[in-house]
């Protein structure tokens, strides 16, 4: 039985709000992801090791996700978003006392538990936007993930101090804290809940039977593979990125934060202004499974820069932006799709067994990665990950073949 919905809030106050918290929290995770490399290395860690520190995030998130979703679904999802801002803010605050590497994969398998932001964002999002006006909505929201990595990465460049070791780390991860608890004082004061809770009679499902309906549903099975393949790619290039820069441009910290700011700029005018408008033109598969072939095609010419281009580090940058659009074409359509293709009360379950599916990527990913960059090369792990966009693209469009289907005699407010 479907949860009685709550008194809509205002869909421009709500996602005006929701953008705010997003941008707050994503300042703070921005701060940290381009700096992991370099803060493993301060702790003495290996190559394999630094991959884990984000597969272990990848790990923890790949059971939290779900869990939190299908929350989310039966009581709010602004209790959710209030419980895993604080996980996040705790995590943060861990990892600046680790003392060693592996303290430092515990620490991010903890704040991967606590990581049920994103499908609880776009939960909410579903709840409040017409479904025609879903992938513009996503890729509002995309944007604010994309202006928190423009401020983030750029603020951790300038306030991390290599010189002073492990030490030099401490001010953006405390930062990276205070900002998590600021975004839970945003939902705690402006956001107002879009979805009664359910009744609490209600029997509660297994997570297997959440699992047997996405595979059931001929939309949701074949883009949570898309996902599965495409966040392979994409974490093993993620996880190595800052490795690789150091190898062939001799790049430290502070130039991989502020390339990371490239990605944000990009994310922030794609997902504003075109992922919506392109998805309504041309449907959200095809932008799918272009904005996959043009991270493939990207990846690509980072090895080849890297490779004719000597001396001319400011094609990186040129690259990640390409890299960017890709990537802001990608995740906005998949949770359109997903949130279009299954009942209101299962919203918040099936994007959580979407970021589940990207967790296991993003487990894989890394430490394949990291084997592949140790054994055959800096390159191989952009290779292969170009390699995995094609049968993500073949996929995604799969997938806008069965939706077409399933949706051909539906009348649109029903869709």
């Amino acid at each position: 039985m479907t949860p009685p919905q709550s008194p809509a809030p205002s869909s421009f106050a709500a996602l005006a709000v929701l953008f705010s918290v997003v941008f707050i929290n994503l300042v703070g995770f921005g701060l940290i992801v381009p700096l992991l490399p370099f803060f493993g290395t301060s702790l003495g860690a290996e190559p394999w090791q630094i991959t884990l520190l984000f597969a272990a995030y990848s790990l923890g998130q790949f059971f939290a996700e779900p869990f939190w979703g299908r929350l989310s679904d039966r009581i709010g999802r602004k209790p959710v978003l209030l419980m895993t801002l604080l996980a996040n803010a705790l995590g943060y605050l861990m990892l600046a006392f680790v003392p060693d590497i592996w303290t430092a994969i515990a620490v991010r398998l903890f704040t991967g538990l606590g990581a049920g932001n994103i499908s609880t964002v776009q939960g909410y999002v579903a709840d409040v936007t017409p479904p025609e006006k879903r992938a513009g909505r996503m890729g509002m929201i995309g944007a604010a993930f994309g202006l928190g990595f423009i401020v983030g990465p750029g603020l951790g460049g300038l306030l991390v101090d290599e010189a002073a070791g492990h030490q030099g780390f401490v001010v953006p991860i405390y930062l990276a804290a205070a900002m998590a608890a600021l975004a839970a004082v945003g939902v705690v004061v402006f956001l107002k809940e879009s979805r009664a809770k359910a009744d609490p009679a209600t029997p509660r499902e297994p997570f297997l039977a959440g699992l047997q309906v996405a595979v059931r549903n001929p939309v949701v099975s074949r883009v949570l593979l898309v996902t599965l393949i495409f966040m392979a790619g994409f974490a093993g290039m993620e996880s190595t990125f800052a490795l690789w820069a150091e190898d062939a441009w001799s790049w430290h910290a502070r130039e991989v934060g502020l390339n990371f700011m490239a990605v944000g700029v990009v994310s922030v005018i794609s997902q504003a202004f075109l992922t919506g408008r392109l998805a309504r033109r041309f449907g959200e598969a095809n932008v799918l499974a272009f904005g996959a072939c043009l991270f493939g095609v990207s990846l690509v010419a980072q090895v080849v820069a890297a490779r004719l281009m000597t001396g001319h580090d400011w094609i990186v940058p040129v690259i990640t932006a390409f890299t960017a659009f890709g990537m802001s074409l990608t995740m906005p359509n998949v949770s359109a799709l997903i949130s279009r293709s299954v009942d209101p009360d299962r919203q918040g379950q099936m994007l959580g067994l979407n970021m589940a599916s990207g967790s296991i990527a993003r487990i894989l990913g890394p430490i394949v990665a990291g084997a592949i960059y140790s054994g055959l090369g800096p390159s191989w792990p952009f290779l292969i990950g170009a390699l995995f966009a094609i049968p993500a693209a073949i996929m995604a469009l799969n997938a806008g073949r069965a939706f077409l289907r399933a949706h051909a005699s539906v009348p649109a407010d029903q869709t």
